[in-house]
């Protein structure tokens, strides 16, 4: 007989593991979007930081959102996830104060792969990181999430490439997939054209995981993300018997 008993009276379902937090932002996330729940091999629970738009994070580093993302991180762990997740690399800023208000592991941005990723690489290749905008991306974002000035990197921006700027930064309603993937593959293109000894892509932006295939299949690298990170803690935090013969 297997007795099960409750862990916490405010938790009403189960069976989620990851929690995500989302901006406060509208527009279209299509399968492989953090955004999107069938980007997952498993089931996901999302909650929306009240307040946190793009504008405020990426363009204004707003520093006052530190309370609505921990407030929303509590009410995810008191749901009973079993770690937090973000859905914008740019979350990074906020990555030690909410770890450290928290229970659970948590894993708010993609750019915490970068110190695994060097230790992977022969020491002459560099990381190439694309993000969806180079000009909002700061040190403060690096250090957030520790990675230090030791570590050959090479940052290209999607901000100038126009679907991607208005479908994505400015949310203008609609989003052309196919457009997006060409521009991405370009400013990938134009990265390892300028650094051929880039060793393996990582992919900063929520929204740019659909693309992975495309750039390692162009390329021919490691294409390291949102979906990579969020997979592998995935496997730590539920465990499965191995099956088999000897």
């Amino acid at each position: 007989m297997k007795l099960y008993h409750i862990k916490n009276k405010k938790q009403s379902w189960y069976g989620e593991s990851i929690g995500i937090l989302i901006l406060d932002a509208a527009y279209p996330c299509i399968p492989g979007n953090v955004g999107n729940a069938c980007t997952f091999p498993f089931p996901v629970r999302y909650k929306a930081v009240k307040g946190a738009s793009i504008d405020r994070l990426l363009k204004k580093r707003d520093m006052s959102l530190l309370e609505p993302f921990i407030e929303a991180a509590l009410e995810l762990q008191e749901e009973g996830v079993k770690a937090i997740t973000g859905a914008c690399g740019f979350m990074a800023l906020f990555q030690r104060e909410v770890s450290d208000a928290l229970e659970v592991p948590v894993l708010l941005s993609s750019l915490l792969q970068i110190p695994f990723i060097y230790q992977t690489l022969n020491r002459k290749r560099k990381i190439g990181v694309i993000t969806a905008d180079s000009k909002s991306l700061t040190s403060d974002h690096f250090i957030s999430v520790g990675v230090n000035e030791g570590i050959p990197l090479v940052i290209r921006g999607m901000e100038n490439k126009k679907e991607f700027r208005e479908a994505i930064l400015q949310e203008k309603g609609s989003l052309d997939s196919d457009l997006i993937e060409s521009e991405v593959v370009n400013v990938v293109k134009e990265l390892i054209t300028k650094n051929p000894d880039v060793g393996a892509i990582l992919l900063e932006c929520s929204d740019l995981p659909p693309y992975a295939y495309a750039i390692q299949k162009e390329f021919n690298l490691p294409v390291f993300d949102f979906t990579t990170m969020i997979q592998y803690v995935h496997t730590a935090l539920v465990r499965k018997e191995f099956q088999g013969f000897m």
